[in-house]
């Protein structure tokens, strides 16, 4: 599928989750990034992993947009800051994961970047 196939379309998560997510935007060039709508319906949940990149940096910063009711907390080895709402982090040296929601549905925005 291509970039712009991808622009504001339902797709299936990675991690062999149930998680689903929408590309709003993004760019190559100059700074790689995009902009994600994750949801996360009841049941879900991501193991602990890693993001590799082939080159550079990766950042990511999460807004949580909502709570589950149960579960879907989201753990990080060593994030650079987090609070209830904001989680920002290194995917591509952090294990990190999402528990699994027990009762209700999470969303998030989720803006990432790489660099160098």
């Amino acid at each position: 599928m291509t970039y712009l196939n991808k622009l504001w379309r339902w797709q299936r998560g990675r991690q062999q989750s149930s998680y689903d997510k929408m590309l709003l935007c993004g760019a190559l060039w100059p700074i790689k990034f995009d902009v994600y709508w994750l949801k996360f319906p009841e049941g879900s949940e991501i193991i602990a992993h890693t993001d590799k990149v082939a080159t550079g940096k990766h950042y990511r910063l999460n807004f949580v947009l909502k709570n589950a009711i149960k579960g879907g907390e989201f753990i990080c080895e060593n994030p650079i800051f987090t609070t209830k709402r904001i989680k920002f982090f290194r995917p591509d040296i952090c294990q990190h994961q999402v528990a699994k929601i027990v009762k209700g549905n999470r969303h998030l925005l989720s803006v990432g970047w790489v660099i160098g």
